[in-house]
């Protein structure tokens, strides 16, 4: 069994990452207010998750090159600096043209600290990445909880969203503040590593395998669940179970509070079996939670299905991600930008289908494609299973 290293450059990763987090998943429940404050259809409103995607694929094109070029330490903090300047700006603009082009500047500021971090992490750890990754994820997903639950305060209060959401520009300044402090300083030995060891060239051009191409099909589908789920659920749960726009918008915070518990033991569990069987378990966990809160029609219950769900949901990401690294070898830099990809075709196409189906069938019925890319998962599961090297290089 691998053994995980906690180390200070393993912690500040992980809270690198959970900031991204307060946003990503904070943002979701705020799209159904934009939409009543735009005046816009769900599908409209749907196109701020193609601006996601559009700085998906800006930040994954980018990440390489900035990494080279400053390291990956100073390219995830150049991140968080346009995450916060981005959510300033979103904080203050109204029109629907501009808070797409606001959303897209975040999304590729948001790419660079998830790429940086992946890189980071799966460099350091070796063997013990999926583990690694499965923590750091859950670090995500503790601040998912944190931010539907204050962007549902501020709402009940009468204050809007945008206070709720902007928090995260001063948690984001806190954490840089506290780097520079003489007991916490930032990793400069892993920031320097990719000065010191540059990428060659040819890395650059390094055909990846079919495995990791499989694994960025996975990435696609599972990312493509999420962002639906973030996107919409809170619609479902106005709509469906009857729940008010303020508790709406705050349940949408039990699939991020499954996703925390599921990564906090998903990660030791991946220290221990095989990373394919899991991600399949993982998968049908996955589905009964959907069916628990697609069938209720009280919002309790449907909550509880929410739990669930994240608890399957809690691996998908991590367990792909990490087969997908260790099988790019030495072109991890590469292999982390074109994942970003991955992430913007499910962020661009997805949550835009539902919501032309929603305008047609409503929310309820139209979030019947979660299980389909479910089916879908487990079927390039399988096939990722027979096409990885025996052992697994991601095999723990």
């Amino acid at each position: 069994m691998s053994r995980l290293r906690h180390d200070r450059i393993t912690w500040l990763a992980y809270a690198q990452l959970g900031l991204w987090g307060f946003f990503l998943y904070g943002f979701g429940p705020v799209v159904p207010l934009l939409r009543d404050e735009q005046g816009t259809s769900a599908a409209v409103a749907g196109l701020h998750s193609t601006a996601l995607a559009a700085g998906a694929l800006a930040g994954g094109a980018l990440f390489a090159p900035v990494a080279r070029r400053f390291g990956r330490s100073p390219t995830i903090w150049l991140g968080l600096a346009g995450v916060a300047v981005g959510v300033s700006g979103l904080a203050l603009l109204r029109p629907l043209p501009a808070t797409l082009a606001i959303v897209m500047v975040i999304a590729t500021a948001g790419m660079l600290v998830v790429s940086g971090v992946n890189v980071l992490l799966t460099t350091r750890h070796g063997p013990a990445a999926p583990a690694a990754l499965a923590e750091a994820n859950a670090a995500c997903a503790g601040m998912g909880i944190l931010a539907p639950l204050v962007i549902g305060y501020t709402v009940n209060a009468g204050w809007g969203w945008r206070p709720g959401l902007s928090v995260v520009v001063a948690l984001i300044a806190l954490v840089a503040v506290a780097t520079r402090t003489p007991r916490v300083r930032a990793p400069q030995v892993a920031a320097g590593a990719a000065r010191r060891r540059p990428v060659p060239p040819a890395a650059g051009r390094r055909r990846l395998p079919r495995a990791y191409w499989i694994a960025w099909g996975l990435m696609a589908v599972t990312g493509s669940i999420e962002v639906c789920l973030s996107l919409w659920t809170a619609d479902v749960l106005r709509v469906h179970a009857g729940m008010p726009s303020g508790a709406a918008s705050a349940a949408v915070a039990a699939i991020v509070a499954g996703m925390f518990v599921g990564r906090i033991f998903g990660g030791r569990v991946a220290l221990r079996f095989r990373p394919i069987p899991l991600l399949l378990a993982a998968l049908g966990v996955s589905l009964a939670g959907f069916s628990l809160f697609w069938v209720a029609s009280v919002g309790w219950l449907a909550v509880v299905g929410l739990v669930v769900l994240g608890l399957g949901n809690a691996l998908h990401y991590p367990l792909a991600i990490s087969l997908a690294l260790a099988v790019a070898a030495d072109a991890t830099d590469q292999a982390a930008g074109w994942s970003a990809y991955s992430m913007a075709v499910g962020f661009g196409i997805a949550p835009v289908a539902l919501g032309w189906m929603a305008d047609g069938v409503g929310t309820h019925l139209a979030f019947l494609l979660v299980p389909g890319f479910i089916a879908l998962a487990a079927l390039l599961a399988v096939r990722l299973g027979r096409a990885l090297p025996t052992p697994a290089p991601a095999s723990v």
